[in-house]
């Protein structure tokens, strides 16, 4: 079966290695994988064969459109990204405008705001984002699309400092490679497209108006809880990793 290279493509995402399959039938009349078997994905050709390592040792390769088979879906994980608050707190006067200049809040003031922020967060969300987020928005049909099912902004207290947060339904392990794309991703909706909207909407704290910003231009960074809190076990596993590969 001849394939072009956007159905390759396709198949290539859809099925990244290690997706855990479940063969229902394969259409081999001398020597097929027995109906039931287990196995999880090695690699994709580029004739959109799916090359399998089966739990049994073999590795007869599934032709999609031809064998029968089911995704078995893999157990999905909280992956969490953390990134500095800060915010505009803007008193009223008796009219209910806002005052000209602002005082500006960081994390370890915004903790007091916990509450109000994380309702204003809840009704932020469009109802095209209810299943998968901010996924709903990455368009691209790649690794990461296929194991990222969804990412929501929330804000998480950690040691007396409010957090911006992340927070991304996982299945499988993400490459550096994809962890890089999540990350540009999730940058660019705290910028340009999510935060710049939230930023824009007021939350009325009774006599004042807080504007709270999940991105701004001064020291701004997005990382994993361990390189935001425990930074010198990421650098310890970074050498680890790299020492394996010598």
């Amino acid at each position: 079966m001849s394939r072009d290279r956007n159905d390759v493509d396709r198949i290539k995402a859809h099925y990244p290695p290690g997706t855990r399959i479940r063969l229902n039938f394969m259409d081999d009349p001398w020597h097929p994988i027995p109906p039931g078997t287990k196995g999880e994905v090695d690699f994709v050709d580029d004739e959109g064969q799916i090359f399998m390592k089966w739990d049994n040792g073999r590795t007869l390769p599934l032709t999609p459109g031809e064998d029968s088979f089911t995704v078995i879906a893999p157990k999905q994980e909280t992956l969490k990204l953390y990134m500095p608050l800060t915010a505009d707190l803007y008193e009223l006067d008796r009219y209910g405008n806002k005052t000209e200049e602002s005082s500006v809040l960081e994390g370890n003031e915004l903790q007091w705001f916990h509450g109000q922020i994380t309702a204003a967060i809840l009704k932020s969300q469009m109802p095209e984002e209810v299943k998968r987020g901010l996924m709903h928005w990455y368009h691209k049909s790649d690794s990461v699309n296929a194991k990222v099912r969804s990412i929501v902004f929330a804000v998480e207290d950690r040691g007396g400092q409010l957090w911006g947060v992340a927070e991304c339904r996982i299945t499988g392990k993400l490459t550096a490679e994809e962890m890089e794309s999540l990350k540009d991703h999730i940058t660019g909706q705290a910028a340009d497209g999510w935060g710049e909207g939230f930023e824009q909407r007021g939350i009325s704290l009774g006599g004042y108006e807080l504007y709270v910003h999940f991105w701004n231009s001064d020291e701004w960074s997005l990382q994993t809880e361990q390189e935001r809190f425990e930074p010198r076990l990421s650098e310890d596993h970074t050498t680890e990793q790299r020492m394996g590969g010598l």
